[in-house]
């Protein structure tokens, strides 16, 4: 369980494949299940509604990391940390993949998330898909005592720390962070490395996210601009990695109507609709390359487990 797994590639585990598939889109649902007016959601029902979801098929739960509350922002996640949370979840389900969508590296100690990531790793069987970012919310980081303007540098150091810490056995590190000798962050995860998924751009270029990230997620848009960012996501990693292949996650705010003929109207980062023209957007998605895109009902008029039940019973199958 200690020993790294170096010959074990992150794509094989349980969560990946539930999540990637060739030739497929896949969905998640994003903690919290529930609409909500303001910054804070109520959490109820919350594990009856994931435990649904992944009986109903899809393919991931989404967490958020969201450590200090900003009212002016406007959402506060799933408000529980994201690592017991993960944790409590992991613990109440059996295969679905487990997402973060997305743990702020620059406001993280690496050697803490390197252990807790591996830590959910192993206890959920290889479930876990790490989502990370730099973060986009400034109010955070003096709190931390982080420079907001070098994030993207610390960034990119903590990720190369997370793949020597899961990699190596008593690696010797010398870091902005701290130095280690002599020791060893236990446990190692499933693989060589839990899955990573860059969001946004997280101050990188796309040709570095291509080269170091096992996948790219980023944020709705027109079906015409998403095409060319997933195109152009396409072109960056067969000119670095030629001949590999990395998906492209999105997530998506819905407000699923309960007239099926209903037409769309824009809400933000996602749509009001009925689930025909619901359908129509989603095929079009899959047509541009999508691969995984994530549900979120925060502007939803309707409750959890009534929206669940539809796109469960009427939208889903249409992509198994």
């Amino acid at each position: 369980m200690f020993t790294p797994n170096t010959t074990k590639l992150p794509n094989s585990n349980p969560g990946y494949q539930r999540v990637f598939k060739p030739d497929k889109l896949t969905f998640g649902m994003f903690f919290p299940i529930e609409a909500f007016n303001g910054d804070i959601p109520t959490m109820q029902n919350q594990v009856g509604l994931a435990q649904f979801a992944e009986q109903a098929g899809f393919a991931s739960l989404a967490f958020r990391d969201v450590p200090l509350r900003d009212p002016s922002f406007g959402d506060s996640g799933q408000v529980f940390d994201v690592w017991p949370y993960l944790g409590y979840i992991a613990g109440q389900t059996k295969e679905i993949a487990l997402l973060t969508a997305a743990v702020i590296l620059p406001l993280r100690h690496p050697v803490h998330t390197a252990k807790a990531a591996a830590s959910v790793d192993q206890l959920s069987n290889g479930r876990l898909l790490l989502g990370v970012a730099s973060g986009d919310r400034p109010v955070e980081f003096p709190a931390f005592g982080v420079d907001f303007e070098s994030r993207g540098e610390n960034f990119r150091e903590k990720l190369a720390l997370l793949k020597i810490y899961w990699g190596q056995y008593f690696p010797q590190v010398d870091s902005s962070f701290g130095h280690m000798m002599g020791a060893d962050v236990i446990p190692k995860p499933v693989a060589s490395h839990v899955p990573l998924l860059v969001t946004g751009h997280s101050q990188q270029d796309l040709s570095w996210i291509a080269e170091h990230a096992d996948g790219w997620m980023s944020y709705p848009r027109s079906i015409a601009a998403q095409g060319q960012i997933v195109q152009r996501w396409r072109d960056t990693v067969e000119a670095v990695l030629p001949g590999q292949y990395k998906p492209f996650t999105q997530s998506y705010f819905i407000d699923l109507t309960d007239k099926p003929n209903e037409a769309t109207t824009p809400i933000h980062l996602g749509h009001r609709s009925g689930r025909n023209a619901l359908l129509t957007h989603l095929h079009a998605c899959k047509r541009i390359g999508v691969d995984h895109l994530i549900f979120n009902l925060k502007y939803s008029q309707r409750p959890a487990d009534e929206v669940l039940q539809e796109l469960a019973e009427f939208v889903l199958p249409e992509f198994f």
